[in-house]
């Protein structure tokens, strides 16, 4: 299993051999240091703990938990539902190693996790894709309003039920994108398609 931290730069587009246009998302991904081993008789699953980006200060109890190790803005988590998680069949991950996007190849197809935009609270056309009700015959201001929300026999509002509110910021998953560019010197990837947040989100990659 491949896993890094990084960041949303941009998106940007190329093309390939036949002229095409391809929208593709540039991201800063690592270099990481591996922060901690989780194991399965000490933990009760196995896991590998990576830190990205720096950050001037920390708490102290942060800071016993790193080690010296550096001071770092992410920490995050990455199991394995094979419950092993090794570089290859010879060499484990050790605490202070470095993981770089050097790790991934070109055409690899992997998973994106990151925060998307928030936007609000929005009404049910914007946050639900709903038509709306007519521009004529007596509807008024009623044209972007969601309508009925249920019947009067149960006298109440289902769980469920597609209303206005907040949208976005929230966790989103994309999966499928492929490798498109590797920039070892600068640590940038290029994946094709778009990647859930804003600029400088922190993004989460793992191999499928």
């Amino acid at each position: 299993m491949k896993f890094i931290l990084g960041k949303k730069i941009e998106m940007s587009q190329i093309f390939d051999e036949q002229n095409n246009v391809i929208s593709i998302t540039i991201l800063e991904a690592g270099p990481c240091i591996v922060t901690q081993i989780k194991t399965q008789e000490k933990d009760k699953y196995e896991a590998i703990q990576i830190g990205f980006d720096k950050k001037k200060k920390i708490n102290k109890p942060l800071t016993g938990h790193l080690k010296n190790l550096g001071n770092f803005r992410y920490i995050r988590e990455f199991r394995d539902k094979r419950k092993k998680i090794t570089k290859n069949e010879k060499e484990e991950y050790k605490i202070g190693d470095k993981v770089n996007v050097n790790i991934f190849n070109l055409g690899d197809i992997i998973k994106v996790s990151a925060i998307s935009k928030g936007k609000g609270f929005q009404g049910v056309v914007k946050r639900h894709g709903f038509h709306g009700s007519p521009a004529s015959h007596g509807h008024k201001d009623q044209l972007r309003m969601p309508g009925s929300i249920g019947s009067t026999e149960p006298a109440r509002v289902f769980k469920g039920m597609r209303m206005g509110g907040r949208m976005g910021n929230k966790r989103v998953t994309v999966k499928n994108l492929k490798v498109i560019s590797i920039d070892p010197e600068k640590n940038l990837i290029s994946l094709k398609g778009a990647v859930p947040g804003a600029r400088n989100t922190l993004v989460e990659m793992t191999s499928i």
